[in-house]
């Protein structure tokens, strides 16, 4: 039995066997974005150059940073980096969704958190080395890419506002895990449920025509995973509201029908939904980028 055990973006790449360690480069370093490759280097400029974070920077830093960038497809399900993994360098997602998993010892996985593209994640690494804490996996096939630490840490000091930019990001990180701890400890599954729902409206909500559509598909696994419950209390939770009218339900698709009741049910504000930004100006892929092979990703 083979087990990844090193960052998919590290060299070299180590894996175990019962009885023997061996190690091999990283396909991602064997196969690397080559510079007669336009298309993908203008894709890779792209997506740093859209981070808004990064808008703050000079010609000069932006420079620096994309002549060191490394970017590379994730298929779905496929580890980005796992606990242990040494801290050395920080993600942006250009497509796709990652989410964030923390793993207790007898094998349950809590979400702790989904990335959407254009933001970044492993932030934390800009601020203490060592190892990380969390698990990062492709939600969908996914396009990352990996940004130096030490080249962001010196830009950090370079430009007040990308580390006031950074401090937001780690700090509204913190505030929703904050207020998601309050409720697994002080309120009821139902509860928990309902103010994830109006997390997600803040986040994914559209208004459609018969309410407000969660523009994300999650099992009801995942929405366990992210409260602290098992997937029959979510089941049986989600079709209590419907049959109230608060929800209309159908496969991986939850639309709130009724935002304001719902918001009241839980004596909070009626959430904003999301500033919609143009996605249109993503640029298409001209062609398909290769995938890392079966051993690089989960075994």
């Amino acid at each position: 039995m083979v087990e990844f055990v090193q960052n998919a973006f590290s060299t070299p790449v180590e894996f175990k066997t019962v009885d023997k360690l061996f190690t091999i480069k990283a396909l991602f370093h064997s196969n690397p974005l080559k510079s007669s490759d336009n298309s993908s280097m203008a894709q890779q400029v792209w997506y740093v150059r859209d981070c808004s974070l990064f808008q703050r920077l000079s010609a000069e830093q932006l420079g620096r940073l994309e002549r060191r960038a490394r970017m590379r497809e994730f298929p779905r399900h496929s580890t980005i980096f796992l606990p242990s993994d040494i801290a050395d360098g920080v993600f942006l997602l250009g497509q796709g969704r990652v989410r964030i998993c923390s793993n207790t010892a007898d094998g349950k996985q809590a979400i702790l958190a989904f990335i959407d593209p254009g933001e970044l994640f492993g932030e934390l690494s800009l601020i203490q080395g060592g190892e990380r804490e969390e698990r990062a996996e492709a939600a969908v096939d996914s396009t990352v890419i990996l940004l130096p630490g030490d080249e962001l840490r010196q830009m950090l000091e370079e430009s007040a506002s990308l580390s006031i930019g950074v401090t937001k990001l780690i700090g509204l990180r913190r505030k929703r895990i904050e207020r998601r701890l309050r409720n697994l400890l002080f309120r009821s599954n139902r509860d928990r449920l309902g103010h994830l729902l109006l997390e997600l409206t803040e986040q994914y909500g559209k208004t459609v025509e018969d309410g407000v559509l969660l523009d994300i598909k999650l099992s009801h696994q995942e929405l366990a995973s992210i409260i602290g419950v098992t997937r029959e209390t979510v089941t049986t939770l989600l079709g209590e509201m419907q049959l109230e009218g608060l929800l209309l339900i159908s496969r991986q698709k939850v639309v709130i029908r009724n935002l304001r009741r719902l918001s009241a049910g839980l004596n909070t504000a009626v959430p904003p939904l999301p500033d919609k930004k143009a996605t249109e100006s993503r640029p298409p892929v001209s062609s398909p980028w290769p995938l890392p092979s079966k051993g690089v990703a989960d075994p």
